[in-house]
């Protein structure tokens, strides 16, 4: 396909997540089942442009004074693509193109950007969102949105059950993969420029084998901050596909156990496949529908993970049409469950262990906000602050929180080029 048809099915697959409120993936999925013509090139430069289109959402619509699928697909050609205005005139007129240009989308286009943006367009973040950013980052909110609306690098953790650091960056070398920042076991290949596709991990034999997990930096982080040791006994409450269990697994040398649930049966599902692949066998996957076997575990554990349910607001450089999704309802319910997570594995800690609460979110409302009430009400646990945890089991300086805070990290996209994530370590007295 030309650049021209590109644009066209950019529009096309836009149309779909916007009008139809869709998830991107789902959207470019059916339309390449429904366009068997293009090619895999095609589709992830299709993908590019859709996301890149979803991350820029509020500051194209004000471009273009229209949040119409055309004029958001438009204007991410000229501010993102590097098309002149009147490039992008011939390429509508081609064959297969989205049709000529109008007088208005022209002169929208030939524009600079108005110079007194509210800031929650320049943030590409929804109006009624932005006073939280203003209340976690205060005059750094839109930089912060800015950030979170770039696209991401791509990490993996080593799997030193199978694996080093250093022979799997060789491997994946041909990547021009790096070693990651801030994460021991990480490596990074950094997100490919324009319309070119990102590598596709999953193919590699490696990966295969079980030498590596795709896995943010932060998150990666998240799990070493839980100071796990082998022999522990640790429960990952809310452990979705298990990509942090098998971080835990790791860094426990497969010694010890690891008690896996989560609510929801789809989300666990992954889990299973996953584990044998990278050679852990000290899990113990307790079924969905079984959640009593928790209790079973109530004062016996080291370390309790929860990984809670929230709004994914930390990675929506990834899953970019997501936060135009969430509402303030939808953001109520995730901090109902939020307290309810809590509340189930609270008793699990036994007396000097700890209970380690993450979040894929930058909002105060499922980060602070709940670790300070849970504390109001339950004296028995206190606070570590985390950069005390952070020098107990990971090397080098102890990065700042982007909140500024002691007690929780924040960590995010503009300060540490990793997903938004809020890790918070609370050590339940002996």
């Amino acid at each position: 396909m030309h650049l021209s048809g590109r644009l066209a099915a950019a529009i096309e697959v836009t149309a779909d997540v916007t009008d139809r409120h869709r998830p991107v993936n789902a959207a470019l999925s059916d339309w390449g089942r429904a366009n068997r013509f293009a090619g895999s090139s095609d589709r992830a430069a299709i993908g590019n442009i859709v996301y890149d289109t979803m991350r820029q959402r509020s500051v194209l619509a004000s471009t273009m004074g229209s949040d119409a699928p055309r004029a958001l697909v438009l204007a991410c050609a000229v501010r993102f693509m590097d098309i002149t205005a009147a490039e992008l005139a011939d390429l509508c007129e081609a064959k297969h193109g989205p049709g000529e240009l109008t007088e208005e989308e022209a002169a929208a286009l030939s524009r600079d950007a108005a110079a007194d943006t509210a800031p929650h367009i320049q943030a590409n973040v929804p109006e009624w969102l932005m006073p939280s950013f203003v209340r976690a980052f205060g005059d750094d909110a839109v930089r912060q949105g800015q950030a979170l609306s770039m696209r991401a690098p791509v990490d993996v953790r080593a799997n030193t059950l199978k694996t080093t650091p250093e022979k799997l960056l060789g491997q994946l070398a041909k990547f021009n993969a790096l070693e990651a920042a801030l994460a021991p076991d990480g490596i990074r290949i950094e997100v490919p420029a324009g319309l070119k596709r990102t590598p596709n991990l999953e193919a590699e034999p490696s990966f295969q084998r079980g030498a590596f997990e795709i896995q943010d930096a932060a998150s990666q982080v998240a799990a070493r901050l839980c100071a796990v040791e082998a022999g522990h006994q640790v429960a990952d409450i809310c452990a979705g596909a298990g990509g942090k269990t098998l971080a835990l697994a790791a860094a426990m040398g497969n010694k010890g156990q690891i008690h896996a649930w989560d609510a929801d049966r789809n989300r666990l599902k992954p889990i299973i496949a996953r584990l044998n692949r990278a050679g852990v066998h000290n899990v113990q996957v307790i079924p969905a529908d079984e959640p009593q076997k928790l209790d079973e575990l109530a004062g016996r554990m080291d370390r309790v993970l929860v990984d809670a349910p929230c709004s994914g607001s930390g990675s929506w450089r990834r899953k970019p049409d997501a936060k135009w999704r969430l509402t303030r309802e939808s953001l109520a319910n995730r901090s109902d469950d939020q307290r309810a997570v809590l509340a189930r594995a609270a008793p699990l800690v036994k007396p000097g262990g700890r209970l380690i609460y993450v979040t894929c979110s930058l909002l105060p409302e499922e980060n602070i906000d709940q670790i300070e009430a849970f504390l109001a009400s339950n004296a028995e646990f206190s606070i570590m602050p985390y950069a005390d945890v952070w020098s107990q089991c990971l090397a080098g300086d102890v990065p700042a929180s982007s909140d500024g805070g002691t007690k929780g990290l924040v960590l995010s996209p503009a300060d540490h080029n990793t997903d938004g994530f809020f890790i918070a370590v609370m050590q339940r007295q002996g």
